[in-house]
């Protein structure tokens, strides 16, 4: 039981400390202390920390398909392919035991999280522009 709850324990704070670098990262690019490339090259690291993190924890529960599994589904065709039931669906982790306020305002910091992503990007395409037209005035005054 302690080695579990060691396990449950470093998995949910490498979880936290993912969100922290995202949040870093988010921040950096949209006060321009990096660059949009670099920005995106640190983007790509932390999904593929993120990626890991969900097969660690995938491999911790046992979740993994089993490959006798994975070949009979392989060998079932298009049975399977169909539409499925949302309902029938298991809750994520992160919603789990959470009350309808408490997704409520899980939602709306996700929303805020991606109005924060959709302002840096909106600041970075209008500094893209603003760069854009000064090539081309340069341009017509070299010509």
């Amino acid at each position: 039981p302690q080695v579990n709850v060691a396990i449950r324990t470093s998995l949910q704070s490498l979880r936290e400390k993912i969100e922290q670098l995202r949040e870093l990262l988010l921040r950096a690019v949209s006060t321009r202390q990096i660059t949009q490339l670099e920005g995106d090259r640190r983007q790509n690291l932390v999904d593929e920390l993120l990626t890991r993190h969900r097969q660690l924890e995938a491999s911790y529960r046992n979740e993994g398909p089993e490959p006798d599994m994975s070949r009979s589904n392989l060998m079932a065709g298009g049975a399977k392919r169909g539409i499925t039931n949302p309902w029938l669906m298991e809750e994520s982790e992160e919603t789990r035991g959470l009350g309808f306020d408490e997704l409520r305002q899980q939602q709306r910091r996700i929303i805020e999280e991606q109005d924060a992503g959709l302002d840096a990007l909106s600041s970075i395409i209008s500094r893209q522009k603003q760069m854009g037209q000064e090539i081309g005035n340069e341009l017509d005054e070299q010509n």
